[in-house]
């Protein structure tokens, strides 16, 4: 079930895209110059001792060091500046209301689960970091989402002008250069953040304030999210979450992340109340519109279809599905998302045709699903993994067959 994320992906893509075109020059230098101590020692008199001892000048010198300040301030910006901005939308949606969830940088994640705090690693794909809180409740009308949203902008234009003095004292003139990239580096970021538009498909944090404040639609999904993102942390399934959420209005524009969630959410949860034939057909809709979709929800709509078409006897479709880059990509997240592990255990049960195999990918989620983050989605991956493996294969054929008159497993049913 995607999660509406106040991240600063596609922004930090932007910047690292930066760093990777200045080192492209200087590695492009490094290679001008290699090349050149090669051909004076060639085609001179010049023996190579001497070449490199007529290279190391001063200025050469200087200007080496000055490139790697130049790279280390950039790290060193981002390392800085990305705590920063997810901490910016911790304390305006704090301030505006807002309950404590979680706080990821990176793949290191402060969680509060049944009051108490906890530090888990757990990592989404593309994704720098994020904040995610419990909206107040209130009728969605009256829930505040502009300062959440300008938050992490809020805080980068109070770090930047905090360093802005820093340029003024000549201490050392690396110093002077690495304050100077360190401001640009935040200058960037709250210019990417701060005008409204989409990067990558995805509206950066002003497009989301302008989205949220004028589309109804859009402050449905983010706020629902964000609930049932609460509720899954806190052990809760889909399945026993109001059933309002769920409901997919008409005119959903699959372009917007926020609307996306929507339909999203509700296919996720046909899964988890074993209606399988029913979210294939959703899954399979959702698939259809992948040209209007996000990457990060097309990859997680593919891995769900590999599942379902599965379940429901389509091998030859889930295989074909099933490419070396969706299997790295499930194989990469296995052990953040328990969802891989259920969708590996069905690829070993149905396609592999391997139960003990199928088994042991139970075992090994039941043995450690208090390592994850999304506790209700764990008690749901168990269900059903559970389920499937009580069931036998069509003696007539090589699809695997589930009837609707199947009884729901609970994780305390141990599969034997």
């Amino acid at each position: 079930m995607p999660i509406f994320a106040l991240d600063i992906t596609e922004c930090m893509n932007a910047l690292k895209s930066i760093i990777k075109y200045i080192f492209a020059l200087i590695l492009g230098g490094l290679i001008g110059l290699a090349i050149a101590v090669a051909g004076t020692v060639c085609f001179s008199e010049a023996t190579l001792p001497e070449t490199i001892n007529n290279l190391t000048t001063v200025e050469l010198r200087e200007t080496m060091l000055a490139a790697v300040v130049a790279l280390l301030a950039f790290a060193f910006a981002f390392l800085i500046l990305i705590p920063v901005h997810e901490s910016g939308h911790l304390v305006c949606g704090l301030l505006s209301g807002y309950k404590f969830v979680s706080f990821r940088v990176f793949n290191l994640t402060i969680i509060r689960t049944d009051g108490k705090i906890h530090v888990k690693r757990y990592a989404i794909a593309g994704t720098g970091g994020q904040c995610l809180l419990n909206p107040p409740d209130l009728p969605l009308e009256q829930i505040p989402t502009g300062l959440y949203n300008f938050g992490g902008v809020l805080a980068n234009i109070i770090v930047v002008a905090a360093i802005l003095p820093l340029l003024f004292i000549t201490v050392n003139p690396y110093l002077t250069e690495g304050v100077a990239i360190f401001i640009i580096t935040g200058v960037l970021l709250i210019l990417l953040n701060g005008i409204p538009m989409k990067i990558s498909g995805t509206g950066n944090d002003a497009y989301n304030m302008i989205s949220l404040r004028r589309n109804p639609l859009s402050k449905r999904g983010m706020i629902e999210a964000l609930r049932a993102n609460a509720l899954i942390q806190n052990g809760i399934r889909p399945k026993d979450m109001h059933e309002e959420w769920f409901k997919v209005p008409e005119g959903i524009d699959y372009k917007n992340p926020l609307e996306a969630t929507i339909p999203i959410m509700a296919a996720s949860r046909l899964i988890d109340e074993l209606r399988f034939e029913e979210a294939r057909e959703a899954f399979e809709q959702l698939y259809s519109r992948r040209n209007e979709l996000i990457g990060l929800y097309v990859k997680e709509i593919a891995c769900e279809l590999v599942f379902l078409r599965l379940v429901c006897g389509n091998i030859d479709g889930a295989r074909k599905m099933l490419d070396g880059n969706l299997r790295k990509y499930i194989d990469t997240y296995r052990k953040m998302m328990s969802s891989k592990e259920r969708i590996l255990c069905a690829i070993s049960l149905i396609m592999e045709k391997d139960r003990e195999k199928a088994l042991e990918i139970y075992r090994l989620l039941e043995a450690r699903q208090n390592d994850y983050l999304l506790q209700g989605e764990v008690k749901s991956d168990l269900a059903i993994m559970n389920h499937i493996l009580e069931k036998k294969p069509d003696s007539h054929s090589n699809h695997f067959v589930l009837t609707p008159q199947i009884p729901v497993y609970e994780t305390d049913e141990k599969v034997q």
